[in-house]
């Protein structure tokens, strides 16, 4: 390929597709930071639960993480996608038979990735629990503090310390997994990039480009969550 086709192919306007690249990237990013807060929210609790001393409570987060674990995320995305309309579908039309149920791609993804990453979550967290002495439960309940306080102020920085190693590997498989909401319709950096490959018919050089879009994403996350963890060390040295 000529040196020159490859500039025109990644310049910016018109005749180029850097900036549908470029905003398939921007949806990938916010894609991942959108299911971040759900996923770890839900991974928490699901921990919580799988210590519990209630055996429902147990057996229901067994029976979670089993589910999302064991589901390859292709599946669990179409069962989503395409599954859970028809179902309601079927449900809204006893009342409104001129109902109609479209699920937005962007939401379905953050959902589906939502439930993968915290059921992987839950057992970074639940090793984390397992992790922290009882005796620091038992010294926070000795000076006066309540449950959620003892949580909030004793076990949850010291589990934050333990589990972001962890978290962090969750993370980065979640960046790479947005790549497969591409599959229903989001305009993400793998479904740009597939678009330009079809279009201008060089899927090496886009394919490429879109390895080396989520490779400099790697390597961002890399140095943030190596501050993020210095900055929890400090935090814990100082208490």
């Amino acid at each position: 390929m000529p040196a020159q086709s490859i500039w025109t192919l990644l310049s910016w306007g018109p005749d180029g597709w850097s900036d549908d690249i470029v905003y398939g990237a921007l949806i990938t990013v916010a894609l991942a930071l959108a299911t971040l807060p759900i996923g770890l929210t839900i991974g928490f609790f699901i921990a919580l639960a799988k210590q519990s001393e209630e055996p429902s409570l147990r057996l229901a987060a067994n029976i979670y993480t089993t589910v999302f674990r064991g589901l390859p995320e292709l599946v669990t995305l179409f069962l989503f996608f395409f599954g859970v309309p028809i179902l309601l579908q079927h449900l809204i039309h006893y009342f409104r038979p001129e109902a109609t149920i479209d699920v937005n791609s962007f939401v379905a993804g953050m959902i589906v990735l939502a439930l993968i990453f915290s059921s992987y979550a839950s057992e970074v967290f639940l090793s984390a629990f397992r992790a922290i002495p009882k005796g620091q439960y038992e010294g926070g309940y000795a000076i006066g503090l309540s449950y959620g306080q003892t949580m909030r102020k004793v076990i949850v920085p010291q589990l934050l310390r333990i589990a972001f190693p962890g978290l962090e590997n969750c993370w980065l498989s979640l960046l790479k997994d947005t790549s497969l909401v591409s599959v229903v319709g989001l305009a993400e950096t793998l479904r740009n990039a597939y678009t330009a490959a079809r279009v201008t018919k060089h899927a090496f050089l886009f394919y490429g480009v879109a390895a080396l879009v989520f490779l400099a994403l790697a390597v961002v996350s890399s140095f943030a969550s190596s501050a993020i963890l210095r900055s929890l060390g400090r935090r814990e040295a100082q208490r």
